[in-house]
């Protein structure tokens, strides 16, 4: 490659000789530019990403001009990597990227980073939106209200948008898809405008930038993965350390990886805004967030681990997202859950331990791929962003198809899957319960793969584990509800599936 790229560069020269010596000055000028022109080209970039000459790369395009509302964790990361990073990300995308603006709710409060030079603090959000030299708005405040309003109007302003904001997109992804395609519909003869989320979901994990251009010749058949850091780093931690689930959540809280208010992690729901997006983007289904089955992590005990550790495995919080197969009425089916599931010692799931992220993509093609980093935290979600802001500065374009291109054919959203499921039951010491057990089973359809029970503490508050074959969830919603009418049954049942099938 380099080679060739000599001889051109060679062949461009003897060219240049030569139109010096050409009798008309309008052609010498105008081609000498050209040819000038192509020979930096072939200079200022390799086969390789990075300059084969000098770094000096005289660029004859405008700069990126970047309005970024919110100054805090997140945003202060971009501005650290493109602080040490910005002449090298030049030199990749052909044009420099200039922090303008950036909006903050308090302009007074001290950072803890440093503004490159020439940037502005301000308060007013019009101050961004309103500045036609801002060609470039990265949203890192969150919230799906605010935040809203500022990503509709930079995408109807022409501008293009970088988001980390997972619950926005999880709520309004039709919306912003119209609004991408509405307003280049209007741009006939300008570049189209681009909404890019990579940081969105998984923080550091490349996910959105791969489903989008590494899986479009092949047929995703399933996407599961521990999408969620706080979660992961409690159940490590109940798992490894022996805690109890408030004494894990107050290790996240204290490490920051759990907020003020954890409902939104340790309840399930973040992970489920996660797994719709990618649900999106694996199969070209677009489902309410409320139809996805969502489980969070709050009803699991240190019993629950002793039981796992029992059948040879541990419990991880995951999204999964299956193909089915098609239906009775012919379109293909795609089912969900976000749920804590019980997952076997061999499985790679079980070694993605604390704060760390996996993703699994299994697909025709190529198999089982994974995916695995830092889901959240200042940097992995900053470099991210600054990684979707580099190749919009390039010119990369996912326009005008920024959630992907669609089903092949119609796909509809399944409210029911089949697993194994582990179920814990407490009760009080009474005759004839594992015979109820069965009767109950068998009228709901569940076919019972074993029964386990811990050495028995105290009589009339007890626990033991029922570890069903694969069923469907209706038919362990429907056993769950009778064994809870029965007298000896001692508070809500708990249960869970078995991520894989025959792991038990």
């Amino acid at each position: 490659i380099l080679f060739s790229l000599e001889l051109q560069l060679t062949q461009l020269s003897r060219t240049i000789g030569r139109l010096v010596n050409n009798t008309s000055p309008t052609m010498t000028a105008m081609h000498f530019a050209a040819a000038v022109a192509a020979a930096t080209a072939f200079r200022g970039a390799s086969a390789f990403g990075a300059p084969m000459m000098s770094t000096d790369i005289g660029m004859s395009t405008a700069p990126r001009r970047i309005g970024i509302f919110g100054g805090g964790t997140v945003g202060g990361g971009i501005v650290d990597i493109l602080a040490r990073k910005g002449d090298s990300l030049a030199a990749l995308s052909g044009r420099r990227m200039e922090i303008a603006k950036v909006c903050v709710r308090d302009a007074s409060k001290e950072r803890d980073y440093v503004l490159p030079e020439g940037c502005e603090v301000v308060t007013d959000y019009d101050s961004i939106l309103g500045d036609e030299s801002i060609d470039m708005v990265v949203e890192v405040m969150g919230g799906t209200t605010e935040a809203k309003d500022i990503v509709y109007a930079s995408l109807r302003a022409g501008k293009d948008v970088v988001t980390a904001n997972k619950a926005l997109i999880a709520a309004f992804l039709p919306e912003i898809d119209k609004i991408v395609t509405e307003t280049n519909a209007k741009r006939e003869g300008l570049p189209p405008v681009e909404f890019r989320y990579e940081a969105a979901v998984c923080g550091g994990i490349p996910i959105i930038r791969s489903l989008l251009s590494d899986f479009v010749g092949d047929d995703v058949k399933e996407i599961s993965g521990i999408i969620n850091g706080c979660t992961n780093f409690m159940l490590t931690s109940m798992d490894k350390n022996g805690w109890s689930y408030d004494d894990a959540l107050a290790k996240a809280a204290e490490l920051g990886y759990a907020e003020a208010d954890p409902t939104l992690d340790v309840g399930g729901f973040d992970a489920r805004s996660k797994l719709r997006i990618l649900m999106r983007l694996a199969f070209g289904l677009d489902v309410e967030e409320d139809e996805i089955s969502c489980k969070g992590i709050t009803e699991l005990t240190k019993i629950d681990f002793e039981y796992a550790r029992m059948l040879g495995g541990t419990i991880k919080l995951v999204g999964v997202a299956r193909a089915l197969g098609e239906g009775s009425d012919g379109t293909e089916q795609v089912a969900a859950f976000v749920s804590p599931a019980y997952v076997s010692d061999d499985d790679s799931f079980a070694n993605v331990n604390f704060a760390t992220n996996a993703i699994e993509v299994v697909s025709t093609s190529l198999g089982s791929s994974s995916f695995v980093g830092e889901g959240a935290g200042r940097y992995p979600t900053a470099n991210s962003c600054v990684s979707d802001m580099t190749a919009l500065a390039r010119g990369d374009s996912t326009a005008p198809l920024p959630f992907g291109s669609g089903p092949d054919k119609p796909v509809k959203f399944a409210d029911d899957y089949e697993s194994q499921f582990y179920l814990r039951l407490g009760y009080g010491d009474a005759l004839g319960i594992t015979r109820e057990c069965g009767e109950i089973c068998e009228k709901c359809g569940v076919s019972i793969h074993s029964l386990l029970q811990n050495p028995v503490r105290n009589r009339d508050d007890a626990v033991f584990v029922l570890v069903t074959e694969s069923v469907p969830l209706s038919a362990i919603k429907k056993a769950t509800a009778m064994f809870e009418t029965r007298d000896w049954c001692r508070g809500s049942v708990f249960f869970m599936p078995v991520l894989r099938e025959d792991a038990i």
